[in-house]
């Protein structure tokens, strides 16, 4: 694997091979997560109930969607922090 040297950023710190793998597989989770609150989004969309379909389940709590999507994105920052350890604030 090809090693990269970032420019030096203030309160950052050069990573090792094996943490840029870990961001990385972090990175890619996130997406993971990402997509599917994309799918619990639309969801709420196709399946509300109409006046041609009134058996369709009623939409998901988009409120508790947004802030599940607000907590998974806080916790994949702080693991990604806490790969990147900065020293700043």
């Amino acid at each position: 694997m090809e090693t990269f040297v970032q420019p030096k950023i203030t309160g950052y710190r050069q990573l090792s091979e094996a943490e840029a793998a870990l961001m990385n597989e972090g990175k890619a989770l996130a997406e993971q997560c990402g997509a599917w609150i994309a799918k619990l989004r639309e969801h709420s969309d196709v399946n509300r109930p109409t006046a041609h379909a009134p058996s369709r389940p009623p939409a998901l709590d988009q409120r508790w969607v947004s802030i599940g999507a607000t907590d998974l994105q806080r916790g994949f920052m702080a693991v990604i922090r806490g790969i990147a350890q900065p020293t700043t604030f």
